[in-house]
């Protein structure tokens, strides 16, 4: 399971070796001056727009991966009956991470409190 880990100056998502293959992905690690807006997402797998490319969608179970719309480009781990936490970025590669979390909300209260 994907982890959101904060520091005072860097958050970085931690994934397993199984969602960085399903998903193409790697460890992603952002400057925490960079997070524009936190929140969390009930619904995490049907909170990703645009297209996946690369990655896994298994509709209404599972999303790994990168989703991309025009302007847009989005970090994504979520799974059924999970709430996610959604973290608005400027200047970095991914614009938005959304990532899976039980704790979701104090998640995002963390994130926030450390801005």
């Amino acid at each position: 399971m994907a982890t959101l880990q904060a520091t005072p100056t860097t958050l970085t998502v931690r994934l397993t070796r199984g969602e960085k293959i399903a998903g193409l992905l790697h460890d992603v690690s952002v400057p925490r001056s960079s997070i524009r807006e936190v929140d969390v997402v009930r619904d995490g797998p049907g909170a990703p727009r645009g297209l996946r490319a690369p990655g896994l969608g298994l509709p209404g179970l599972r999303k790994i991966g990168t989703w991309r719309r025009p302007g847009e480009r989005t970090l994504v781990c979520v799974r059924r009956g999970q709430p996610a936490v959604r973290v608005r970025l400027e200047g970095q590669r991914y614009d938005t991470l959304l990532v899976g979390a039980d704790d979701a909300a104090a998640v995002a209260a963390s994130l926030l409190s450390g801005r």
